[in-house]
């Protein structure tokens, strides 16, 4: 799941809790805050936005992502990204309750 599709969720339920347009920023914690969803997440969760952010922006920039790909093992990014596709499926699961 690509960084733009957890992007998406958070911006999803952003739209349809504030009723608005979401804002234009690519921090994952601060659409879930601004989103009313932060309080909403458990640890794990929060822990994972937390470890999903430098992948989200720091990658844009050749020199840290170069960095950055060294540091993932092909184990560590199928992880990152089952827990990534379990936390969409419970924004997703929040927007179908309301």
């Amino acid at each position: 799941m690509s960084s733009g599709c957890r992007k998406k969720g958070l911006k999803g339920y952003y739209a349809f809790n504030i009723k608005d347009t979401p804002p234009h920023i690519h921090n994952l914690i601060m659409l879930a805050k601004k989103g009313q969803l932060f309080d909403m997440l458990s640890e794990e969760q929060k822990d994972l936005m937390d470890l999903l952010e430098p992948l989200n922006i720091e990658a844009r920039y050749p020199t840290v992502k170069e960095k950055l790909m060294q540091s993932l093992s092909q184990e560590k990014c199928q992880e990152i990204t089952k827990k990534t596709e379990a936390l969409y499926l419970w924004i997703k699961a929040k927007l179908l309750k309301s």
